[in-house]
């Protein structure tokens, strides 16, 4: 299109005349209005956003900006996203817990549990500190766990055992390297170690009879190595620290080692009862990717840690009253054959068992909300039917008792998220430099093109048409901006840990240790809906900057605009 611009004789008036060239029309014509109005405002703005070398630098602010917000957000919002579906794996949705002591008829409560529709599966277990002596005699402390065969229906503990046989590699596994794996001729092995993790329990080489096993977190003893493909392989040996200074070598696998468990038995009145120990053969190693769990969880049979914190069923007894012509004490015979005698006593009832915790899985449609106030309705009802023998309902239903995971982890939970809410705005204030910049660029361009400006408005361009030739300006280096920012900050958080690899290995950076960060890995997700608010955010900003310039340039007066030199 080619604009000429004339002076009407006698009249003063300023004519446009517009000759376009398509191919659709060969013959030089004058447009109307409307038709003027679109061809300048889509001429203009594809000319100034491809002619000009400054706005391209709008557009690299905006794609900086908007990335950078992207990728934080997604990794720190990604870290609660991870945490809450990890706990909810490692523990339920709700946790009906009695501390230290637990509580008794656990069996009723769960069949009251099950037979509701908002509960899916529920599952005792026992919580303790304990200490893990390891085989290279190292005795770190240890949440020790007592769980049944239950606990798989509760939570992701059947997706978390970690050698067992698997058909396809870990993603970043391309050489098919992972030992699990079915060419690699373990399955058989694995097969009936992952059977041994479920029901915690291992066959004796010896006997042939099951006996309680273990069942260790992962990162916990360190025979296992984590690759950077992202398995783990047993270690190439353990070395054993001898008296003298020296090593003694064993081999690294830990499902053929066994660990010694101490545990300390309290009364109700959380009086000491003495250390309990016991020796237990390793049936498998779990991954939650919590690594704090990872670090410092073993799991047992229920029953048998029952037995080592005198938490089972037993008989109460009381003395018999004295007849003046028997003996009043029984007769028996000790470990050793020999003969002794006690108190005479009769059996009066049996003490039930008891747990800390009965962990509660949702039905499909109910949240963790939803479920945690059905829970305290139901032990609310369980509690009137042992009136005195079980925990009362009002201390139950208190946050430190039936909670959610969100519940129990509620400090650090809202730590991180008003860690991140700060960390977004602060990377928000900084993207209205990318809007200062975006004005102060428009503003040099209105000055430049003020004769441009004038010619318009003197053939006819209302002031709004040329606003909106500037907002449009601005909307364009806001949409080009943001779809090249959401597509950079989209590769990045996608390749966020082979990149972060690569800086340990290239650069000795670690910048996420898992100590730290709990995870082992970094979140690597992008969120739809993030990543909406995060370009309609670049959108917005693109045109708050175009906005000052664009109502300077529609308040321009024609006559002066033409005069401009």
């Amino acid at each position: 299109m080619s604009v000429s611009v004339r002076t009407a004789a006698g009249s003063g008036r300023v004519v446009l005349m517009a000759t376009v060239y398509s191919p659709w029309l060969t013959v030089p014509h004058e447009p109307g209005p409307a038709t003027l109005r679109r061809v300048y405002q889509a001429l203009l703005t594809r000319r100034y956003l491809t002619s000009k070398i400054v706005p391209l630098v709008g557009v690299f602010a905006v794609t900086l900006c908007s990335a950078m917000v992207l990728i934080v957000w997604s990794i720190m919002g990604g870290f609660l996203v991870m945490l809450l579906s990890i706990g909810r794996d490692m523990e339920g949705d709700v946790t009906i817990a009695w501390p230290t002591v637990g509580f008794a008829h656990y069996e009723r409560l769960i069949e009251r549990l099950e037979a509701d529709p908002m509960v899916a599966a529920a599952c005792p277990m026992i919580e303790t500190f304990g200490i893990v002596k390891l085989p290279d005699t190292r005795q770190p402390g240890a949440q020790i766990k007592g769980v049944d065969e239950r606990f798989a229906r509760v939570t992701g503990f059947e997706r978390g055992v970690w050698w067992r046989p698997i058909d396809r590699p870990e993603p970043r596994d391309k050489a098919r390297l992972d030992p699990r794996l079915a060419e690699h001729g373990f399955h058989e092995l694995f097969e009936a170690n992952f059977r041994d993790a479920l029901r915690l329990r291992k066959r004796d080489n010896r006997t042939g009879e099951l006996v309680p096993a273990a069942v260790l977190g992962i990162e916990l003893s360190g025979f296992s190595v984590r690759r950077p493909e992202g398995f783990y392989t047993p270690a190439g040996g353990i070395g054993v620290r001898q008296p003298g200074g020296s090593f003694e070598w064993i081999p690294g696998f830990i499902l053929g080692h066994s660990v010694t468990i101490t545990v300390l038995p309290l009364t109700e009145g959380t009086q000491a009862l003495g250390l309990t120990q016991r020796v237990f053969p390793v049936a498998n190693e779990f991954r939650t990717g919590l690594f704090e769990a990872d670090k410092s969880t073993v799991l047992l049979e229920l029953s048998e840690l029952q037995r080592m914190l005198k938490m089972d069923a037993w008989e109460r007894t009381r003395p018999v009253e004295i007849d003046a012509a028997k003996s009043p004490y029984d007769v028996g015979v000790d470990d050793d054959g020999r003969e002794s005698a006690g108190p005479r006593t009769e059996t009066v009832g049996v003490e039930p068992a008891r747990v800390t915790h009965v962990l509660v899985k949702s039905a499909p449609g109910f949240g963790p909300e939803q479920l945690r106030e059905r829970c305290v309705e139901i032990y609310r009802a369980f509690a009137a039917e042992f009136p005195g023998e079980v925990p009362d309902p009002s201390a139950m239903a208190d946050s430190r008792t039936i909670t959610t995971f969100e519940m129990q982890r509620g400090t650090f939970i809202n730590a991180v998220k008003q860690e991140t809410a700060l960390v977004l705005f602060l990377l928000i204030v900084i993207s209205f430099v990318a809007a200062c910049l975006i004005l102060s660029i428009f503003w040099a361009m209105v000055s430049e093109k003020t004769r441009d400006i004038g010619t318009l408005r003197a053939v006819g361009a209302s002031r709004l048409g040329i606003a909106w030739l500037w907002l449009r300006y601005g909307a364009a280096i806001g949409l080009v901006g943001g779809l090249l920012g959401l597509g950079a900050a989209t590769l990045i958080v996608w390749n966020i840990n082979p990149i972060h690899e690569w800086m340990g290995r290239a650069l000795r950076i670690t910048i996420w240790d898992p100590k730290v960060y709990y995870f082992p890995t970094i979140p690597n997700k992008v969120q739809p809906w993030q990543a909406g608010v995060v370009f309609s955010g670049a959108l917005l900003f693109s045109l708050f900057g175009a906005l000052i310039p664009a109502v300077r340039a529609a308040r321009m007066d024609p006559v002066k605009a033409l005069r401009f030199e």
